[in-house]
């Protein structure tokens, strides 16, 4: 059973006010992945404690940077659910972890971080991270 949007609606405007293109179907997730030039980064959002905590903070750290990804999308885990289970294709042949942080170049998935790399870091932990595949792919 989904989170109710209630619950939610915080979390994604959370991602949402800062740029973040919501993908909530599987065809979303689809096309937008396959069909992207360059860079994209994909937000597995979750209510859960390290997104609010680190994932979300970290990744807006992150995209405060010189080189940041061209596309900016997200999926809500235990919410979105048919397109969550799409994204998580593309994210293979890592299991299904949320939050995680997958970044794409030209629809394939170059770096990823998963949650027991985000739960017990900082906000700018998970920045650094996430900066220097910035600097790497974009």
């Amino acid at each position: 059973m989904p989170y109710p949007e209630y619950i939610c609606t915080p979390m994604r405007q959370d991602l949402t006010s800062i740029g973040f293109e919501e993908l909530k179907t599987p065809e979303d997730v689809d096309h937008k992945i396959t069909a992207s030039n360059g860079t994209s980064l994909l937000v597995i959002n979750s209510v859960c404690g390290c997104a609010a905590g680190s994932a979300r903070p970290g990744v807006k750290l992150a995209l405060q940077n010189g080189k940041k990804p061209a596309h900016l999308f997200t999926v809500f885990a235990g919410q979105d659910l048919e397109a969550t289970s799409q994204a998580r294709k593309y994210t293979l042949p890592f299991p299904p972890s949320s939050p995680a942080i997958a970044l794409f170049k030209d629809g394939k998935l170059v770096h990823f971080v998963e949650r027991h790399h985000i739960e017990g870091r900082s906000a700018d932990m998970i920045a650094e991270n996430l900066k220097m595949a910035f600097e790497e792919y974009c």
